[in-house]
């Protein structure tokens, strides 16, 4: 009976200190998986800490581009306003110049008519006059422009006549000088060879 008082004992140790490993396992299993959830939930608090960040730069340049929009529209608007100005101030001065015009015109017809300090005959032959002299200075601009291009064109052609003959100087000094060379080569053919009829002398030339 004291060996299964025993035993039994030792079972009811076993059993608890089985129990007891069950339970660190299961504590530390829960712990993990506390672990891991609480990891996930920071994973995804920075995630949208990351987000929110995003979200906010995105908007903050959204904001700096319309901020830029607005101010190329008010950049654009002034150029458009001062162009409009300048447009109705020279507007303005073209009005006043025909005006102006206008004037100087209806006073020098009023004066021509009048006949008082005017002389119709005298303003008409000056008229005829100066485009009589504009019509003798355009003939004489072209009659010399035509002399410049007939001495340019006889400078071409002396130039031209000048490089042919240079040309076929050349030429004849060519010919010439190759003449002399074959003439020499002969006469060297001939004094080496002698009287003799076996060798031909010209051989060299051919």
């Amino acid at each position: 009976s004291f060996m299964l008082k025993w035993d039994g004992e030792r079972d009811a140790k076993e059993y608890e200190s089985q129990l007891r490993e069950e339970r660190r396992n299961s504590l530390k299993l829960r712990n993990e998986e506390g672990a891991r959830h609480r990891q996930i939930e920071d994973d995804q608090k920075i995630e949208e800490i990351n987000r929110l960040a995003e979200d906010e730069n995105i908007r903050a340049a959204d904001h700096r581009d319309m901020e830029d929009y607005k101010k190329e529209l008010a950049a654009r608007d002034r150029a458009s306003l001062l162009f409009k100005r300048k447009e109705s101030n020279l507007q303005r001065l073209e009005e006043k110049r025909i005006q102006q015009e206008e004037y100087e015109i209806e006073q020098n017809n009023r004066v021509l008519v009048d006949g008082a300090h005017w002389d119709v005959s005298e303003y008409v032959r000056d008229c005829k006059e100066r485009r009589r002299m504009s019509l003798a200075g355009r003939a004489k601009e072209k009659r010399h422009h035509r002399q410049w291009e007939q001495k340019q064109a006889n400078q071409a052609f002396l130039q031209r006549r000048e490089d042919a003959r240079l040309r076929a100087s050349d030429r004849r000094h060519q010919e010439m000088a190759i003449r002399d060379e074959r003439r020499q080569i002969a006469l060297n053919a001939i004094r080496h060879a002698g009287c003799s009829f076996n060798v031909n002398a010209f051989s060299e030339l051919l």
